[in-house]
């Protein structure tokens, strides 16, 4: 592979307040620069378009170096002054559509400080490293490798290979005390369920602050289905960065033992009675407690489509369970365990900005991007009527953020910015174009702008309906709500039903051809 420098910026904070661009070293190679590339919004919606700003500007503040590390990061923000593992390499995955750089940043924050031994550390701070637990959930290894998908750099997939080979060795030397080949978690932090009674009794992290230590508490150490799920998605990620690298059989290895730990996640830590993923403790008794692990499962992919299909029947769109009016909760609404009222910083049932923001990595893969939409619009709402307000959770019932919760929090400023291009934008995604024709309600003219290798792709709204275009030249009108999947060239492929309810669209192409589709909530259509 050829790879050639290029010049690489980020936003950083220069001042209390002031935001400023600076140089990155080409470390990295392949990846191309950021702002110049960046999507670009604009809309007649001032309420909208304020709440969309702000969350730019609050990313550009949160992007910052942390403990020896010479590049720009994007942390946590709000009171979290850090990068943590569960969330943060994600994080700036969907960042890298606007910051390509900080995306990579972000990742190697945690590979270059990665011990000897393959433990990766849990956060980096603005003054320390933690060690105290593994605190993981979206796979490290798989959102390196969207990076490298998305914008290549092949010192970049040496570097995660190697680090997160390491790393999953880590996890079976220390996190499979029970023989089981599942991965056990210790303590509180280790999924980044903060007080959450999914872990009641059990201490927040591990003694001396040392993740290979087993706290003495009752259940201890559990077998748990989104740690292990964890260990599935990246192990699948490291299948597939091995055989781009030319490494087959290593990539057969991973493959191997990626399926060997999804069986055990179904026999041993699956209810179908309750359609539901439990912990399993040290007594072999689930802990019977419903909650956003079911998602996270389903976040890598764990179940095949017609489990899935059962389990979103009975749980993730139950309405007495987690559809709620501002999905979805942390908690199931009718557990018992629920926490009520709502303190701050709670995955006891509060709606989550970081639960929102994996969302679509499950959703659109099992098909329910209509039902998708309807969150994503209930996000967005919540936010604009919050008048902007970027706070770390909602209530589900009501959609009122945590009051205690001071803003600034750069899952929620993410959830905004995606949301906003995942209703109403256009997207790449991999070799196609994702139009989403929906225009924002209460707006005259919107206009959404992607550069692509054919070309800049354009959407634009306005009370017509969408004008889609790419390179200049017109390619579709839509009167209607859908989305319109083509080519990079800008052939159509797929109509996506994207409404929560059976609706008609007029699409006429730039020859003048025109016909008019019925389309059902989550069908896909040939065009």
């Amino acid at each position: 592979m050829t790879v050639t420098p290029i010049s690489r910026r980020a936003f950083v904070r220069t001042g209390a307040s002031a935001v400023a661009w600076v140089s990155l070293p080409p470390v990295f190679r392949g990846t191309r620069s950021s702002a110049e590339d960046a999507p670009v919004f604009e809309t007649d919606h001032a309420r909208l378009m304020s709440a969309y700003r702000g969350a730019l500007e609050t990313l550009a503040q949160n992007t910052v170096k942390v403990f020896e590390f010479e590049e720009p990061v994007l942390i946590e923000g709000s009171v979290y002054r850090g990068v943590w593992l569960e969330c943060a390499p994600q994080e700036s995955q969907v960042y890298s559509e606007w910051q390509p750089a900080v995306g990579f940043s972000t990742h190697r924050v945690f590979f270059e400080s990665q011990r000897e031994d393959g433990y990766l550390h849990c956060n980096v701070k603005m003054d320390t490293r933690g060690t105290g637990q593994i605190q993981m959930v979206v796979p490290i290894a798989a959102t390196a490798l969207e990076l490298y998908e998305r914008f290549g750099g092949e010192e970049f997939l040496n570097l995660a290979y190697r680090s997160c080979s390491r790393w999953d060795e880590w996890l079976v030397r220390y996190r499979n005390t029970r023989g089981t080949g599942l991965c056990e978690g210790f303590c509180e932090y280790d999924t980044g369920h903060d007080n959450s009674p999914r872990w009641k009794g059990v201490p927040k992290q591990c003694p001396d602050r040392d993740a290979r230590k087993i706290p003495e508490a009752p259940g201890i150490p559990r077998l748990c289905p989104d740690l292990s799920a964890s260990v599935y998605g990246g192990r699948l990620a490291l299948a597939r960065m091995a055989h781009i690298l030319g490494r087959r059989s290593e990539a057969d290895k991973w493959q191997e033992r990626a399926e060997e730990i999804r069986k055990k996640i179904l026999d041993r830590l699956y209810d179908p009675a309750d359609a539901a993923f439990y912990d399993l403790d040290a007594e072999d008794k689930f802990v019977r407690i419903r909650s956003d692990v079911i998602s996270r499962v389903l976040g890598e992919h764990v179940v095949d489509q017609k489990l899935f299909e059962e389990i979103y029947r009975k749980q993730i769109r139950n309405p007495k369970a987690f559809w709620a009016p501002y999905p979805l909760p942390s908690i199931a609404l009718d557990d018992p365990a629920f926490v009520r009222p709502i303190p701050r910083n709670s995955w006891g049932g509060a709606t989550q900005a970081l639960t929102a923001l994996r969302a679509p990595r499950w959703m659109e893969h099992y098909g329910k991007p209509a039902d998708l939409a309807y969150m994503m619009q209930q996000w967005i709402k919540a936010i604009v009527t919050a008048k902007g307000l970027l706070a770390q959770q909602m209530d589900p019932l009501t959609g009122k953020f945590s009051t205690e919760d001071p803003g600034g929090y750069s899952p929620a400023a993410l959830v905004m910015l995606d949301y906003t291009w995942r209703l109403h934008g256009v997207r790449r995604t991999k070799d196609q174009l994702e139009w989403n024709c929906r225009p924002p309600e209460n707006a005259r003219k919107s206009t959404f702008s992607l550069p692509t290798p054919k070309g800049m792709a354009q959407l634009e709204h306005s009370l017509l309906g969408s004008a889609l275009s790419l390179a200049g030249k017109p390619i579709l009108q839509v009167e209607g709500v859908a989305r319109v999947v083509t080519d990079a060239s800008g052939k159509g492929l797929w109509l996506v039903g994207t409404l929560g309810e059976a609706t008609e669209v007029r699409l006429t192409w730039s020859g003048g051809k025109s016909v008019v589709r019925r389309i059902a909530p989550n069908a896909r259509l040939a065009l």
